[in-house]
């Protein structure tokens, strides 16, 4: 009986698909006839049970790309999460400094400038003195 409901129910289902497949179409045409030969009783077995191997594959196939999706979200909120540390850490720096006053025209510019800088001695003067505040405040 459960079968039967279940059968019903898909060919239900299938009659109102724009374009069934013929093994779709084949299995509506048996449910829908009063008197079936046992060659036909036996051709509507195997749909029924092709058609219930395919809900269960598209089902797999669905139940993969759902993984696969988790797998991606998971990764870009990963991503935004470091990136977001990244720079809460980088504009921790600019309060460290003493530069939370300063317009972002001026802070751009002054990054600007550094970036410009290829003296490795400056670099290494700013990286010292750099060192030495984050120690003192760490």
């Amino acid at each position: 009986m459960e079968n039967n409901t279940w059968l019903l129910d898909r060919v239900t289902y299938l009659k109102g698909l724009k374009s069934p497949t013929d093994q779709q179409k084949l299995l509506i045409m048996l449910v829908d006839k009063q008197q079936r030969t046992p060659q036909e009783e036996k051709k509507l077995a195997i749909l029924v049970r092709a058609e219930k191997a395919s809900i269960k594959a598209a089902q797999a196939r669905q139940d993969v790309a759902n993984f696969i999706n988790a797998e991606k979200k998971t990764a870009k909120e990963a991503e935004r999460k470091a990136r977001n540390h990244r720079l809460i850490l980088q504009g921790m720096l600019f309060d460290l400094a003493g530069l939370e006053n300063r317009s972002r025209g001026e802070l751009l510019g002054l990054l600007l400038e550094a970036v410009t800088t290829d003296d490795p001695q400056r670099w290494a003067n700013w990286k010292t003195k750099g060192d030495a505040l984050l120690a003192e405040k760490g």
